[in-house]
């Protein structure tokens, strides 16, 4: 999950800042199996369903800490957080949608490539200047992809591919979208994005003919998904984004892409093809690279 930091509120010591946005890695690095223990459920019942619990638990979370109805604090935002709450549902969808038809290794890996994504956007939309470091590694992340999703023929492998970049897409759009509206806080747009998914899914659910209620199982999985997996990491990240600097957040970001096949590896025996894990090694050495060399032109 591809997120900005905040700079409101206390500031809290480098450690514990270290542990929230570990915990935060592995909290999110669980979407691949909660997704997969899902049985009957589409992507836009399971949507529905997470965005519910995560409108919920945010709406609280942020009204408790600043005292202030979230709706207040978007549209304070703007229409930057309109966008970037939209820029998410895709994201969500997207995701989803991958997880279900490629393996969660493949499918993490391609949601990692949003920073270099956010770059470029950056780069083109809001003239932010990108490192000859940050360049190289688009590259080397550009043919880790390739490796990666060579040899692939099937319509929904090819499909699951494309919607895992799409949502790393949706991600970036929404760090820009934040940047752009010189936002420092970002769950009032996470907030947001979750009252769009559920007005959409709610829609496509009704004309596609879809249940709106699935099995307690699945109901159960996809509400705890979205207090759990996605708003409680949101939650940790955001304070633990206040005591470490950009380089390290990107570094511990890796531990949601490395955690999340072994989840379902472990539990489920979904294992990673020859090819992810030559892709995903270039990869994150691309990730890590870049992360080093911006730590140590800063220094």
């Amino acid at each position: 999950m591809s997120v900005i930091s905040s700079s409101a509120g206390h500031e809290i010591s480098y450690r514990r800042g270290l542990a929230c946005v570990f915990a935060a890695g592995v909290l999110w690095s669980t979407v691949g199996l909660g997704i997969r223990l899902i049985e009957d459920a589409s992507v836009w019942q399971i949507l529905l369903y997470r965005s519910l619990a995560l409108s919920t638990f945010l709406y609280l979370v942020i009204s408790f800490r600043s005292r202030e109805s979230p709706f207040v604090q978007a549209v304070r935002s703007g229409f930057p957080a309109v966008l970037a709450g939209l820029a998410l549902v895709a994201a969500y969808s997207g995701g989803i949608y991958s997880i279900q038809v490629i393996p969660v290794a493949n499918a993490l890996l391609l949601f990692a490539t949003a920073p270099f994504m956010t770059a470029i956007l950056g780069w083109f939309f809001l003239q932010e200047r990108v490192r000859s470091a940050t360049w190289l590694a688009i590259i080397v992340a550009i043919i880790a992809i390739t490796i990666m999703v060579s040899g692939q023929t099937s319509k929904g492998t090819l499909g699951g591919t494309m919607a895992a970049l799409g949502s790393a897409f949706g991600f970036s759009v929404f760090t820009v979208a934040l940047r752009w509206g010189k936002s420092g806080e970002m769950l009032p747009a996470v907030f947001l994005s979750g009252l769009f998914a559920v007005i959409i899914t709610s829609a496509l659910c009704f004309w596609l003919g879809l249940s709106f209620i699935l099995s307690p199982r699945d109901g159960g999985i996809a509400m705890s998904m979205g207090v759990f997996q996605v708003g409680s990491g949101l939650v940790l990240y955001t304070l633990g984004s206040r005591a470490l600097p950009a380089a390290e957040l990107a570094l511990l970001s890796l531990a949601e892409v490395l955690l999340g096949p072994l989840w379902v590896w472990l539990f489920l025996g979904d294992e990673a093809s020859s090819r992810t894990l030559i892709g995903g090694a270039l990869l994150l050495a691309a990730i890590a690279g870049n992360a080093l060399t911006f730590k140590q032109s800063q220094s």
